[in-house]
């Protein structure tokens, strides 16, 4: 690359590099926060579904109390009926099978009544169940909403720290050969936001590949830029 001090834009695309890594690494976990807050979110719903489980199940205990109350009331009713009916027959036989109809819908009805008393209990102890639960939810919601925020709050943290970022690039990106630059965000975008990897151990920083002692050698003498031959990333050698 003619005319220029490469050494000083290789050093100027070095720090142009730490900024770049940095805003690369707050970039992917910036783009992560959506998917944390609906973990959070599908987390706080499944501990809701135990609640509503609950809330359910009281409803279909109502339901069925309804339904023996009503059957209760029909068998009052026939009750009331069948004795009405007594005073108009006019047999002894008649009379007893009348009364032991009458003696078996009351023991129908006491059974009615001793299940509509078993739904009452049941509703009891499941609304001491949703009190509970509720209170837990409450607690569960809270916790979730502490968690959501903290998510929101770091999100606008790295958006504040890549425009600090950004603008410190800004500062750099003068100093830089045109021609160069664009090599250098070329190869950025393409390799994971690591355009430019220092040879440390004979060995490539981006890809960890060997680089012979002859391409070293000419990293060192800053004539062109040269590439690592596996990952295409520029090389330097720090000093």
């Amino acid at each position: 690359m003619p005319s220029i001090d490469l050494k000083s834009e290789i050093a100027s695309l070095v720090s142009l590099q730490e900024l770049d890594s940095q805003i690369y690494a707050l970039g992917i976990e910036k783009a992560s926060k959506p998917q944390e807050i609906k973990t959070l979110e599908a987390a706080f719903e499944l501990k809701k579904q135990g609640l509503a489980a609950l809330e359910k199940q009281s409803l279909d205990l109502q339901k069925q109390r309804k339904e023996k109350e009503l059957e209760l009331a029909a068998n009052a009713e026939g009750i009331k009926k069948l004795s009405g009916q007594l005073f108009s027959l006019k047999t002894n036989k008649e009379f007893q099978a009348m009364q032991q109809q009458i003696a078996d819908a009351k023991a129908d009805g006491s059974v009615i009544e001793e299940a509509i008393l078993v739904f009452f209990e049941e509703a009891d102890k499941i609304k001491a169940q949703i009190d509970s639960e509720n209170l837990k939810i409450k607690e569960e919601e809270k916790i979730f909403l502490q968690q959501k925020k903290a998510v929101e709050s770091r999100s606008e943290e790295i958006n504040g720290k890549i425009s600090q970022l950004d603008a410190q690039r800004k500062q750099i990106i003068p100093a830089i050969d045109p021609k160069l630059l664009q090599e250098y965000e070329r190869i950025l975008h393409s390799r994971d936001g690591l355009a430019i990897a220092a040879v440390k151990d004979n060995s490539c920083g981006g890809c960890h590949m060997l680089v012979p002692p002859q391409v070293i050698n000419l990293i060192k003498m800053y004539e062109r830029i040269i590439t690592c031959e596996v990952c295409n990333r520029i090389l330097f050698i720090k000093e």
